[in-house]
C-alpha cells in the first residue's frame, strides 16, 4: 500500500487518479481548495473505510499549504501529484498582456507545485515520486502561439521539475513533469481527445514504473518522453 497525495482532488484527472489508487489499496490525501464543494470525491471518501480523506489546501496560498499538508498527518508520502492548476486567459495577449492574470497563473502553476513540494519534503523518503502536471504547450520544441501566460508558466514548471530532481537525486527522489493530453475536462473542453480515466491510467502507470533514472524528465501520458 502507498500513501498518495493529491493535489486538485475534486474533479477532472485528480479525481480520477483518486479513484484508481483507491481501487489499487493505497492510502490516499485528497487536496483542494473546498473540501465541503466536492460532492463525487466526498461520496468516495465516506465509502472508502478511511483509506480517502479530504483535507482543504488552496496551493496558492503560503499558509494553506502548510496547514493542509499538517493536516494529513506525518506518515511518508510516496507518491505526490501535483495537479492542481489553472489557464488563465484563454486568448492571445501579445497586444494587450494582462498582467495582474499574469501573476495568478504564475502563482498557482508554478509556485504552488513549489509550495507543495516543500510542504510534503520532510515526509518524502527514498523512492518517493512527486509528479507534476505540465503541459506540451510548455515546450520550446511545440509549435503554439496563445494562451501566453499558461504556456510559460508551464515551460517554468518543467524547469523547476529539473531542478528538484536534481536537488533531491542524493535523496532518492523521483521527480518528473508530465503532459496530460487533451483531455475532456473544464480545461480542455467536451471535444478533447481523452477522457479523465484514459489520461489518469497512464499517468498512474507511468508513475508506477518511473524509476531514477528517469528523474527530471518531461513525459506524455502514455509513458512516452515528451521533448522539452
Amino acid at each position: 500500500m502507498a500513501n498518495v497525495a493529491i493535489t486538485g482532488a475534486g474533479r477532472g484527472i485528480a479525481l480520477e487518479l483518486v479513484k484508481l489508487h483507491l481501487a489499487k489499496g493505497d492510502r490516499v490525501f485528497g487536496l483542494l481548495r473546498d473540501p465541503n464543494g466536492a460532492a463525487a470525491l466526498r461520496e468516495i471518501a465516506a465509502g472508502s473505510g478511511g483509506r480517502v480523506t479530504l483535507h482543504a489546501m488552496d496551493v496558492a496560498n503560503d499558509a494553506s499549504v502548510k496547514a493542509g499538508a499538517t493536516d494529513t498527518g506525518d506518515e511518508a508520502i510516496d507518491v505526490l501529484y501535483n495537479v492542481a492548476g489553472v489557464s488563465g486567459s484563454t486568448t492571445s495577449e501579445l497586444a494587450d498582456a494582462d498582467f495582474a492574470d499574469w501573476l495568478d497563473v504564475f502563482n498557482i502553476n508554478v509556485n504552488g507545485p513549489m509550495r507543495v513540494f516543500q510542504a510534503f519534503l520532510p515526509r518524502l523518503k527514498p523512492g518517493a515520486k512527486v509528479v507534476s502536471f505540465g503541459s506540451q504547450v510548455g515546450a520550446s520544441t511545440w509549435p503554439y502561439a496563445g494562451y501566453e501566460a499558461y504556456s510559460a508558466s508551464k515551460a517554468a514548471l518543467h524547469r523547476l521539475m529539473v531542478s528538484l530532481a536534481l536537488g533531491t537525486k542524493d535523496r532518492g527522489i523521483i521527480a518528473i513533469s508530465v503532459h496530460p493530453g487533451w483531455v475532456q475536462t473544464d480545461m480542455g473542453g467536451p471535444q478533447a481527445e481523452l477522457t479523465p480515466q484514459e489520461s489518469a491510467e497512464g499517468i498512474a502507470a507511468l508513475t508506477e514504473r518511473l524509476t531514477p533514472a528517469m528523474s527530471g524528465g518531461f513525459y506524455k501520458w502514455n509513458g512516452e518522453p515528451h521533448a522539452y
